[in-house]
């Protein structure tokens, strides 16, 4: 556990991990957390991000920021995904050492993981097969974060630690019809189906992949049970080159069981059309998180739990997503 008193800088507070991570720390008692805005500060500006650290020095930084997107934006922008998370990891972590901070979290991605490997995917799976190639430039840069952690470590002594989330969902989540991910997706189409009295909702592929969902409150958790493990806990479950932690449940679920979950939640009381001629995609995605529940962390929101918090969320908000 993090002592209260010392002093926090969490990096893309305004995201979804981030915004659950500031929410726990506030409610966990944290007096000393520091925030920027992007307009106030810009973790891609090498001077900016210098300045601000020199100026704040603190004892912990949680780097949640990042540029993210669907496959599309990934598949549209990949010189954008690639430089502008390069640079954010770069300065950030760089930076942090050059301030004397000696604690750090990055957080990163599954699709760190190669296209083809075995499920479920464990941590010494990382740079043994070809990467997903729609989002390969956010996974090379994802896995550069990861080295950048451990190469400050190798040489400084540094204790920068890394996680891997699973496919997360909850609060603030993005709900665009085209640009958000499955679970955001779905409660959209499913409430502007009913709204809209629409006898039927179509929905892409067979329904048969596999895919692992965690809410974003537990991954926060995760996040601090992880930053407060003593360094000789963490070094003992990981390696010095392959420092990494995967985050999920270690369950999965098909797509179909989840459209008729959300179905449910939703309260559509039309039919589901699966259109057969679009992409299924990977047939499963599965984390192996044996080593983060060896620490003593294990989720505790289940999925059927989460998808009706997540709508009502999405209801308390949806005068945003209105014009999307």
């Amino acid at each position: 556990m993090l002592a209260t008193n010392k002093k926090i800088y969490l990096a893309g507070h305004r995201g979804m991990v981030g915004a659950a991570i500031l929410s726990q720390l506030n409610d966990s008692g944290y007096k000393n957390v520091i925030v920027r805005p992007h307009a106030e500060l810009d973790l891609t500006d090498q001077t900016a991000v210098r300045e601000f650290m020199q100026q704040e020095k603190p004892d912990y930084v949680i780097l949640a920021a990042a540029k993210v997107g669907g496959i599309h934006a990934n598949n549209e922008y990949p010189a954008e995904f690639i430089y502008q998370n390069l640079m954010m990891e770069a300065n950030v972590i760089h930076q942090s050492w050059a301030a004397g901070c000696s604690s750090l979290l990055f957080l990163g991605s599954s699709c760190i993981y190669p296209k083809l490997v075995a499920q479920p995917m464990s941590e010494n799976a990382l740079l043994t097969g070809t990467l997903e190639a729609t989002n390969e430039p956010y996974a090379i840069a994802k896995i550069a974060g990861i080295k950048l952690c451990e190469s400050y470590n190798r040489q400084y002594g540094t204790d920068y630690r890394s996680m891997m989330p699973t496919n997360l969902y909850g609060p603030n989540d993005n709900f665009h019809l085209e640009n958000s991910h499955v679970i955001p997706a779905m409660i959209r189409k499913f409430h502007d189906a009913k709204a809209a009295n629409t006898p039927t909702v179509t929905l892409w592929g067979t329904g048969k992949a596999m895919r692992e969902f965690l809410h974003v409150n537990d991954m926060a958790a995760a996040c601090l049970h992880v930053l407060g493990l003593s360094k000789q806990q963490y070094q003992a479950s990981t390696e010095p080159m392959l420092s990494h932690l995967n985050a999920g449940t270690g369950e999965d679920v098909t797509i179909r069981e989840l459209a008729e979950t959300i179905q449910e939640v939703v309260g559509f009381q039309g039919e589901i059309i699966w259109d057969s001629t679009k992409p299924d995609g990977t047939p499963r995605k599965l984390m192996n998180v044996d080593k983060l529940k060896s620490l003593g962390w294990q989720p505790h929101i289940k999925l059927a739990e989460g998808l009706v918090s997540t709508y009502r969320w999405f209801l308390d908000h949806q005068g945003e997503f209105k014009a999307q």
